[in-house]
């Protein structure tokens, strides 16, 4: 998707009907020994006021709803070793999807690699895919724009719950990043100041954003 980053802190892109979608985001703010720079993700996309036009990649891959049913007849003989591990290679072939994905859009951008196996293990490609909700974008609300703007429950059908959990379990959701120099990270703690202007930006009450990033917020 074309997309721009907006203000430092979020990313706007268009979506195939022409209407905007704005992702919302999170800076280091704890103090870091020998390194200078505090990350957000929208550092890796082009801001608007630059003048040029970047992309956003955005996915949403599922194992299927096949792997909870078949876990669930182990779980009916109460076989619940054979349950779990069924549920855990429903999430390792969802993960081996997202990778496929990955390198397919790379390709599609162009990028020429060669990559080993451990290569890809140890991540050695162009960019990065991190998923809302984890260290580097820890809001998983998020996913509500992501799926929205990927009509994911109509297309591969996989849906949020009131939680933002996805149904099916295993499957795995996030956005590609294409820049050199991105890179994961973890957000960490942040102050008041930076909540107070995450709730002004997503456009949500101060409670709520407290609640959404209790983890980040320490409350």
């Amino acid at each position: 998707f074309k997309a721009n980053s907006m203000n430092g802190e979020d990313i706007e892109l268009e979506s195939p009907d022409g209407k905007k979608k704005r992702f919302h985001f999170l800076r280091q703010q704890k103090e870091k020994v020998g390194e200078q720079t505090y990350y957000s993700l929208p550092d890796f996309i082009a801001p608007r006021d630059s003048g040029k036009s970047d992309v956003l990649g955005a996915f949403c891959v599922t194992a299927g709803g096949s792997v909870e049913d078949f876990a669930s007849r182990f779980e009916k003989e109460h076989d619940d070793y054979s349950s779990i591990l069924i549920k855990a290679l429903g999430d390792r072939f969802a993960e081996a999807t997202a990778e496929w994905l990955h390198a397919k859009a790379r390709k599609e951008m162009g990028v020429v690699e060669n990559l080993t196996r451990q290569d890809l293990i140890e991540e050695k490609y162009l960019g990065i895919r991190p998923a809302l909700g984890y260290p580097a974008c820890p809001d998983h609300s998020e996913k509500t724009t992501l799926f929205e703007l990927l009509q994911a429950q109509e297309n591969v059908g996989v849906s949020l719950t009131s939680s933002f959990a996805m149904l099916p379990a295993s499957s795995v959701s996030g956005l590609m990043f294409f820049n050199p120099e991105a890179r994961y990270f973890n957000v960490g703690p942040i102050n008041d100041e930076q909540l107070r202007s995450y709730a002004e930006r997503k456009g949500v009450s101060e409670t709520l954003a407290r609640n959404l990033l209790a983890a980040n917020h320490g409350t």
